[in-house]
């Protein structure tokens, strides 16, 4: 199947997308204090106009109140997106929980639909792998939502190369959403074979390292209380200062180009390969213009050079303790190469 050379194909056979997609999680929680759903949803419609036609939400997100917001925000441009959602974290009194049980996916599916305000989804990941639940299991229900006309294509989330194999002989993923920029090239080693054999696209969650790489980053203390990076280390304390030449190093690629850091570090990961989409986050519409016009930046040899220099890697870790424990057990300890 022949792909436009201006988009990117999620999977061997999924639907062809704008090479910058959008994450919409911080339009409902996560990052910044409070949203403005009509500023958010000017932003979405906006981005779709910008050719943006990857649009990412979960169940989990604000506890349903993004896939609504999403919803509104397509109404009369649903058929000009690739929707995608997720469903397999649960927000309880003690914190997030995984429950991927196949009575639960479909049951997730169809309130996720509700409140979306359409009939399918283009693309259906499992957000985590329950560890008390086969991930053959798991992937046949929502290969069964395939069947009934409810899901497209199915992907899954945070999965090493194992889960994603066996997933795979269950049925075909069309994508693997990880974590991957120049502030976390973990899936590089055994991950990104493993999808290039199996036809899997990779969509690149914080491509912008939740904003370290744009430079833009405030101190923890200076962060809304309910800000998640309050609690991330590598934002905190001696990580958040070792760290800083990370970001320094892309400034520096950026004013070579003139461009802005977040465009070089989106056009990093866009030169990764033809299957790695990245999704950055925003609510702001000036924002969006930016990554869109990040497709555009290209690259040499001596950008490449700079930045994947092997002494730039991020010192702590991606989530704290309770948020690690909920990620697949070979991406948790790292998994080796393939």
């Amino acid at each position: 199947m022949s792909t436009p050379p201006h988009l990117r194909r999620l999977g061997a056979d999924g639907p062809a997308v704008g090479p910058v997609g959008l994450g919409t999680m911080g339009m409902s929680d996560g990052y910044y204090g409070a949203a403005d759903d009509a500023e958010s949803i000017g932003t979405i419609r906006h981005a779709i106009d910008r050719g943006v036609t990857l649009i990412d939400t979960a169940d989990v997100y604000g506890d349903g109140h993004n896939e609504e917001l999403v919803g509104r925000a397509l109404q009369g441009m649903r058929d000009r997106v690739a929707l995608a959602t997720k469903t397999g974290l649960v927000t309880t009194a003690s914190g997030l929980t995984v429950d991927a049980r196949p009575q639960r996916i479909a049951a997730a599916l169809d309130a996720s639909l509700a409140r979306l305000g359409t009939d399918h989804v283009d693309l259906y990941y499992l957000h985590r792998i329950d560890p008390d639940v086969p991930v053959e299991e798991s992937v046949g229900a929502m290969a069964d939502l395939v069947r009934a006309g409810k899901v497209r294509h199915i992907g899954l989330s945070e999965v090493g190369p194992t889960t994603l194999r066996r997933a795979a002989a269950v049925h075909r993923i069309a994508a693997v959403q990880s974590e991957y920029s120049l502030w976390n090239r973990d899936p590089e080693a055994a991950l990104l074979p493993v999808l290039r054999e199996t036809g899997t696209a990779l969509v690149a969650f914080s491509p912008l390292g939740r904003g370290f790489l744009t430079g833009a980053s405030p101190a923890p203390d200076d962060l809304a209380e309910d800000d998640l990076r309050r609690r991330l280390p590598r934002f905190t304390g001696e990580n958040r200062a070792a760290n800083l030449p990370i970001a320094d190093r892309v400034r520096e690629v950026a004013d070579r180009h003139g461009a802005t850091p977040a465009q070089v570090a989106l056009a990093w990961l866009l030169d990764r390969g033809p299957d790695v989409i990245p999704i950055p986050g925003t609510r702001r519409r000036a924002r969006v213009d930016a990554n869109v016009a990040a497709a555009a930046l290209v690259l040499d040899d001596d950008d490449r050079a700079r930045l994947d220099d092997p002494a730039l890697r991020p010192a702590g870790d991606r989530y704290p303790p309770a948020l690690m424990d909920l990620l697949d057990p070979e991406v948790r300890r790292g998994s080796p190469p393939a």
